[in-house]
């Protein structure tokens, strides 16, 4: 399997660079400059022209890339023209918040969906199946921001039992008081974005935990007298886990890329937030590097997503 990883991350390498080049000319093609609102509007043009000249963005697009590919290797991005830190900081700054939002995030995701999922399934037809599909229906009927708005306007403004903006309270003082506040501040859009990305887990699962009630090997497991529980636990929980471990990689990763929804309603200050600022801001050197960063981890999600499958079923291998 070592080998496997390693030949995949080697065949990665030509596809981030094709990627980096994409990225880097569109990013390029892009009208307007980061500089145009940074000035003062009665300055001259020749204080934009200076500074246009002074960050090489005359030359041309591939001396531009190259440059840029050589500061990549020395481990710098660059400098954002909008926020005038170095991007790996803002970065490791926004991604830290990202992190800990994503890891709430997938952790309620798969705590409510599994459950759910395996419920629904095991008791197919009656009334606690017919309230879970209702439920994903509607949840599946309803844009993702608008879950958002909803939840904001309901539990933030309307019962004041949750934070709307920010990461952290400006207040707090201590290690304590600080992870307290934190957790605050993503707890809303975590369970938000948590009972949406169940979603397709309880759907799938339900599916699945029905269709392997009528599977031989169960029908053996219960003429032996092994018990109901043992069964659903053993056997139908895991051969049903196929279809989620299946896109598990890609769901992790996603949600370390940043919620754009979630992070721009809640003003969260995390990646999602800091790629559309660099956008408005036509702060070029931050989306290169963002962007660069979401295609390695969605390379990366592969990868992942068929890791996870072979830990499930010990049938399957990466070859």
């Amino acid at each position: 399997m070592w080998k496997t990883i390693l030949r995949r991350i080697l065949i990665m390498i030509p596809e981030i660079i094709i990627l980096s080049i994409l990225v880097f000319v569109l990013a390029k093609a892009m009208p307007g400059d980061p500089f145009t609102g940074m000035i003062n509007p009665k300055s001259s043009p020749d204080q934009l022209h200076h500074l246009m000249k002074i960050n090489g963005l005359y030359d041309p697009w591939y001396q531009q890339y190259w440059n840029w590919l050589v500061h990549l290797f020395h481990g710098n991005l660059g400098m954002s023209y909008e926020y005038q830190e170095p991007v790996t900081t803002l970065i490791a700054q926004r991604g830290l918040n990202t992190f800990w939002l994503a890891l709430f995030t997938m952790l309620m995701t798969y705590v409510i969906g599994l459950p759910l999922g395996m419920y629904a399934g095991r008791h197919e037809g009656q009334w606690p199946d017919t309230l879970i599909r209702i439920y994903t229906y509607v949840t599946m009927a309803m844009p993702y921001f608008v879950i958002l708005v909803l939840g904001v306007w309901i539990f933030g403004y309307q019962l004041n039992w949750f934070p709307t903006s920010g990461s952290v309270a400006a207040n707090v003082s201590g290690w304590s008081g600080n992870l307290w506040s934190r957790f605050q501040h993503i707890l809303l859009p975590g369970l938000l974005g948590a009972l949406f990305g169940t979603v397709n887990i309880v759907q799938y699962l339900r599916s699945e935990v029905i269709d392997a009630q009528k599977s031989a090997y169960v029908q053996t497991a219960r003429a032996k007298g092994v018990p109901t529980k043992a069964i659903y636990r053993h056997h139908i929980f895991r051969n049903s886990l196929l279809p989620i471990a299946s896109f598990a990689g890609y769901s992790i990763t996603g949600l370390l890329g940043g919620s754009i929804f979630a992070e721009m309603i809640f003003s969260y200050p995390g990646m999602g937030l800091l790629f559309l600022n660099a956008i408005s801001y036509r702060d070029y050197t931050v989306i290169t590097a963002l962007v660069l960063l979401y295609g390695c981890l969605n390379l990366l999600g592969t990868l992942l997503s068929d890791l996870i499958l072979s830990v499930v079923d010990p049938r399957i291998r990466v070859e």
